[in-house]
């Protein structure tokens, strides 16, 4: 098993360095991430502003600054498009090599995305989450959040990763209908960003929107990670919804699996 997963660890850290390859479009991609969360900070300052503080959504003024910048950077992780290259694949013929060699397709995608996803943790997600702890601090008047709750932040973040990569992958497939996705990704990632609480919290919408959008697995990408880093589930409430995460981690990979086979199975290539 081991000597298994050996055979992707290169396609990871070839991602990695690919990343790290120009450092020029490096730091310039860094400065340009690092407008958009202080954009949506701005926006909710105002609407706290006007609403005259107090609490909103369930969240309080000091709560949305976090929620804010940890929706960034739980978003810069967990965000990794592979539908994308799914996509060019088809459209390049590319897909048909993954079919003569002793690769498992959607694990090198995998592999490929993990790369990318320690990437964009350490440019510069974690430089974003070390800023923000020392700002609640000299600033919000906040404690340091304690370990327990950043380990099963991380632990939650990484079953998101997951769970956003299999959906991926499961919408990639329709690559394989259209053979051009350009506008299907463009609304993909529109509508997440609404249904995943990227954009706003879920918790400001109707409960019976929430309900809905409890049992989707699009919360648990995003908006269930930072509510864990913000200690909004404890005890046995932060079991269940990470144990949802798992569950929607095993459901989206038989899903996967099951497409695959589908879509193989009826596969004609022309040419040679």
């Amino acid at each position: 098993m081991k000597r298994k997963w050996n055979v992707y660890v290169p396609f990871l850290a070839n991602e990695f360095k690919r990343n790290l390859a120009y450092k020029g479009s490096f730091y310039l991609m860094i400065l340009c991430s690092i407008f958009a969360p202080f954009i949506s900070y701005y926006l909710w300052m105002a609407i706290y502003g006007s609403a005259g503080g107090g609490m909103l959504g369930g969240l309080t003024r000091a709560e949305m600054v976090v929620y804010v910048f940890m929706t960034y950077v739980t978003a810069r992780v967990v965000n990794v498009d592979i539908s994308k290259e799914i996509s060019r694949d088809v459209r390049e013929g590319a897909v048909v090599m993954t079919l003569i060699k002793p690769l498992d397709y959607r694990m090198t995608l995998i592999s490929k995305a993990m790369g990318g996803a320690l990437y964009a943790f350490f440019a510069p997600a974690v430089f974003v989450w070390i800023g923000l702890e020392i700002y609640k601090v000299a600033v919000l008047g906040m404690g340091v959040t304690p370990l327990p709750r950043c380990l099963a932040y991380l632990v939650s973040m990484v079953m998101s990763f997951f769970i956003y990569v299999l959906f991926d992958f499961c919408f990639g497939m329709v690559a394989f209908v259209t053979t051009y996705m350009f506008g299907m990704n463009m609304a993909k990632e529109a509508i997440l960003g609404f249904l995943s609480g990227q954009l706003i919290p879920i918790s400001f919408f109707p409960e019976a929107l929430q309900r809905i959008f409890d049992f989707l697995p699009f919360s648990s990408m995003i908006y269930t990670p930072v509510m864990v880093y913000l200690g909004k589930y404890q005890g046995m409430e932060l079991t269940l919804v990470l144990g949802r995460q798992l569950l929607w981690v095993v459901l989206l990979y038989a899903l996967g699996t099951f497409l695959w086979s589908r879509i193989t199975r009826r596969l004609i290539v022309l040419g040679g």
